[in-house]
């Protein structure tokens, strides 16, 4: 049952997409001019028309091959995967705050970075028995950790048909726990690997290609376009559950559908990038005191947002330190951490 908008505000809704989304092309571009080897924006941009069908032909620029490689094959790709992983978790984390009625919700409040931290570590401890389109064993078991404990707390949840939000946190809660001491007393039993698993569960982009692209972007488009989809019925949510069943709304199965989506983009964005923590808490928050609570427009905006915000935390996590490299997930809490405190203070004070 669509809403139709006002012409006003559909041409400011609009605009702000269309601004977010030319700011995301100039952060990417910057980004990929980034880096020891110093490329001019203006080449990194004309390197991409030229890959344009229709303007190849016609962008003239004078490079070395060297510098289209490290574009191509180096820079872009993690670009890309950061403005990826970097939409699909403040989407996420944007459902799940609507959904549950939370502020303090992210992605990964259902335990799905305590079970990719489970497959993952089993995956690191395998040493790469096995590989599947390219992609290490360790996304692999990341992937299919974060979706199996998913799945596993839903089920705990669920009370006849229904599954009460109270319940779902704190099944979350305690699955994290379990998980969490899992990984802890692997890392005991494999202490040599130890270096390895916590640097994973800070959170990187470091090394990743076209392949873990393509692997995560069905899965994170997929559960983009079931939200928005679905983004009236989280509108009517924030009326309350009996409200929202009273006009007409299946809560049930919206919860069931939009708890899938947001799991499935979280699992695809932590199975390659690690566990990337507050991208998902201050994005959603961010942006709704820009656009307001309208998950219409909330919903895209703040993909962008989550976005432009990653690509710019990987930029300075492979830079700041060079030719070593800062754990993406560190600027991430470094900048997120503040914002979180003052939210546990600003709901202090309406108390």
């Amino acid at each position: 049952m669509p809403h139709v908008f006002s012409s006003g505000q559909g041409k400011k809704r609009a605009l702000t997409i269309l601004l977010l989304g030319f700011l995301l092309a100039v952060v990417m571009i910057v980004s990929a001019a980034v880096g020891p080897a110093d490329i001019a924006a203006i080449d990194v941009t004309k390197m991409l028309l030229q890959k344009v069908p229709g303007l190849s032909h016609r962008v003239l620029g004078d490079w070395p091959l060297a510098h289209s490689v490290i574009v191509y094959r180096v820079r872009l790709p993690r670009i890309v995967l950061a403005a990826l992983v970097g939409g699909g978790l403040a989407m996420a984390g944007t459902t799940y705050q609507g959904l549950l009625q939370n502020s303090m919700a992210d992605p990964y409040i259902i335990g799905v970075s305590a079970g990719a931290s489970v497959g993952a570590t089993l995956g690191i401890l395998l040493r790469g028995s096995f590989s599947f389109l390219g992609l290490s064993t360790v996304t692999l078991m990341a992937f299919l950790g974060a979706v199996i404990t998913t799945f596993l707390v839903y089920n705990i949840a669920r009370v006849g048909g229904r599954v009460p939000v109270g319940t779902l946190l704190l099944a979350g809660v305690a699955v994290s726990s379990f998980l969490s001491a899992i990984v802890s007393f692997l890392m005991v039993l494999s202490s040599q690997s130890m270096h390895e698993i916590v640097y994973w569960m800070m959170g990187s982009l470091s090394g990743r290609s076209w392949e873990h692209v393509k692997a995560s972007l069905p899965y994170l488009v997929l559960g983009g376009v079931v939200v928005l989809f679905y983004s009236r019925e989280l509108n009517l949510l924030l009326l309350g559950e009996e409200s929202a069943q009273n006009l007409g709304v299946n809560v049930e199965k919206v919860k069931a559908v939009l708890l899938t989506a947001g799991s499935l983009m979280a699992a695809a964005a932590v199975s390659v990038s690690g566990v990337i923590g507050f991208v998902g808490l201050i994005i959603p928050h961010t942006v709704r005191l820009l656009t307001g609570p309208d998950h219409r427009i909330l919903l895209p905006a703040a993909a962008l947002v989550g976005a432009i915000f990653l690509v710019v935390a990987d930029t300075l996590a492979r830079t700041l330190l060079a030719p070593s490299e800062l754990p993406v997930g560190v600027i991430t809490a470094l900048a997120g951490a503040p914002f979180f405190l003052y939210l546990l203070r600003r709901q202090k004070d309406r108390r």
